[in-house]
């Protein structure tokens, strides 16, 4: 009786630290992070993104200051950081665009929509100042069933 309650409580125990396991994603296939923060952080079976702003992750320049260009660089950063935990844009569910002039929306939606093959994540586009005078950046979440 006793080793079926030392297992049971190994179980528990065992059971209740896997609840919030906390991994940080890193790819040199992205840019690293101008800032204390990580790329992504996975807990369980969700990816947060931190936001991808239009920097090539060979160089650590930003790219051409053309809006098409960017969204493109930014959707790959995305990507790289996505693959490198096991996921990829089907497996987004939330994401924030930020754009530093709302005049930008339509070319960066057009270039967005190529990334998502189908049912596209629930999104907010808001208009603000961007480091290193970027276009567009974006963040997302993404979660494995």
């Amino acid at each position: 009786m006793k080793r079926i309650a030392v297992l049971l409580l190994a179980f528990v125990l065992f059971s209740c630290d896997s609840v919030n396991t906390k991994r940080v994603i890193s790819t040199d296939n992205a840019p690293q992070a101008i800032g204390p923060y990580s790329q992504a952080i996975q807990v369980n079976n969700t990816l947060y993104l931190a936001g991808q702003i239009a920097l090539d992750p060979i160089t650590g320049q930003m790219v051409e200051d053309k809006i098409e260009v960017q969204t493109h660089r930014v959707m790959k950063n995305l990507g790289a950081v996505l693959s490198e935990a096991g996921f990829s844009f089907d497996d987004v569910v939330q994401s924030q665009v930020f754009l530093s002039d709302l005049n930008h929306y339509k070319p960066m939606n057009k270039i967005y929509a190529e990334y998502f093959n189908s049912e596209p994540p629930a999104r907010a586009v808001v208009q603000t100042a961007l480091p290193r005078d970027a276009l567009v950046e974006i963040m997302m979440v993404a979660q494995k069933p």
